[in-house]
């Protein structure tokens, strides 16, 4: 690699993003930083909350991600980071690739709304996230989402998590830009 890179997994809830990181990282030899493994220390430290206070530690675990990001990046280093990212992130990712000259791929997760409202109602996660308390409706909308990306320059692949190919085909495109 010639410059550091920095490979942004996003994607709505229960799309796969966790699993994508933690698979991608061995392969690429990378380190990958989790929005929701901050958020969770965060919990422990200072308790949980409503809904209202979980979206500010998110936001908090946002900026704590990219300053870990921007550190990885200013030693020369590539890394992942994975989180439901949205358009909001943009100019402070932006602002971080452009501080080091890195580059950016993005790589959105999705799968189909059936798997993903599986997914989400199957799983366990720590006690702040408040997975009980979504309507139904929000969840299907959220698992319907079309991939959004931010307004960032570099390359943009939709990763189906469902796919039995999709990981090989995105390993081999994420291998060729890595070089």
């Amino acid at each position: 690699m010639n410059t550091a890179d920095l490979t942004i997994i996003l994607g709505s809830p229960a799309s796969g993003k966790t699993t994508l990181a933690q698979r991608l990282s061995p392969d690429l030899s990378l380190p990958y930083l989790c929005k929701d493994d901050v958020k969770e220390a965060l919990f422990d430290v200072l308790g949980t909350g409503d809904r209202d206070w979980s979206r500010r530690l998110s936001e908090a675990s946002f900026a704590a991600l990219a300053r870990l990001a921007r550190a990885q990046l200013a030693a020369g280093r590539s890394c992942i980071v994975e989180g439901n990212w949205r358009a909001v992130h943009a100019p402070i990712l932006g602002g971080i690739l452009a501080d080091h000259g890195a580059r950016a791929a993005q790589i959105c997760c999705c799968a189909e709304p059936r798997e993903i409202v599986r997914r989400f109602t199957s799983r366990t996660r720590h006690p702040g996230h408040l997975d009980g308390l979504p309507a139904q409706g929000e969840l299907d909308a959220a698992a319907q989402a079309a991939p959004l990306f931010m307004d960032l320059s570099g390359p943009r692949w939709v990763y189906c998590s469902d796919s039995p190919t999709a990981y090989a085909e995105l390993l081999q495109r994420l291998k060729s830009w890595h070089m």
